[in-house]
């Protein structure tokens, strides 16, 4: 059953935006071919210093594996506080709202 990995950090504010997004294009498309991987939102707040994504995996095991992974990875690039929180997803009301997902 596939699952949620939510995963949050500080970052610099002035790494956010368009210095991310061209930054991090080849980090995106390797996200890609992560085992298990189905979709990733990215998300940052510039003016709170966050940032971050919410991942479909197919499976826990993998969205494990890829949290302990990137938040090595994450942290060499500066981030700090960083958190994972994994979730099942409740697929009966996720369709209702028109959620995409790989059960």
């Amino acid at each position: 059953m596939a699952v949620v990995l939510q995963i949050d950090f500080t970052f610099p504010a002035h790494m956010m935006g368009d210095a991310l997004t061209q930054g991090a294009q080849q980090l995106a498309h390797t996200i890609n071919e992560e085992p298990g991987f189905i979709s990733k939102i990215w998300t940052e707040n510039a003016s709170t210093g966050e940032a971050g994504g919410i991942y479909v995996f197919t499976e826990q095991v993998l969205a494990e594996r890829y949290a302990k992974m990137h938040s090595e990875r994450v942290a060499a690039m500066g981030a700090t506080n960083i958190r994972a929180k994994i979730f099942d997803i409740n697929t009966q009301l996720t369709d209702i709202n028109h959620g995409h997902y790989q059960g």
